[in-house]
């Protein structure tokens, strides 16, 4: 329940101190994902690829710039990702290389997955939606 308080009655509850106090720890921040590169760089691949497919499935000039715009999107979404890890307050950790993301894998918050397990829980949606453009695009190639 809340109760109001009057400045008199604020003044008795609250605590002083002389000084300010500075026990804080330093932020240390991880940005990286604990994921290797390449990993993105099939995302992104897995993306653009969609898009590619699109473009050729719908070859038409007016679509042009649309899928231009949506290519930059892809790239302009991991490009930025690129740049939040190396934000301040500096980021000590680096993306593990693929011998060091085979040994340990990766904690995730439903534990432990094993590099092969944590690739296609990454990968799984890019490769899916790219299916699914190649469908489309063999019903397009039919009709």
């Amino acid at each position: 329940m809340t109760q109001r308080l009057d400045k008199q009655q604020l003044r008795e509850l609250a605590v002083g101190h002389e000084k300010p106090v500075n026990d804080r720890v330093p932020t240390t921040v991880d940005r990286g994902f604990g994921l290797p590169t390449p990993i993105y760089a099939v995302t992104v691949a897995l993306y653009l690829g969609l898009i590619g497919v699109m473009a050729v499935s719908f070859l038409n000039p007016e679509l042009a710039i649309p899928m231009v715009i949506f290519a930059g999107f892809v790239v302009f979404a991991f490009g930025l990702v690129g740049f939040w890890t190396r934000m301040k307050p500096e980021n000590d950790t680096v993306a593990p290389d693929w011998g060091q993301f085979r040994a340990r894998g990766i904690e995730t918050l439903s534990g432990r997955l094993t590099a092969g397990e944590a690739t296609i829980q990454v990968l799984m949606l890019p490769v899916l939606i790219l299916g699914w453009g190649l469908a489309v695009a063999v019903i397009v190639a039919l009709r």
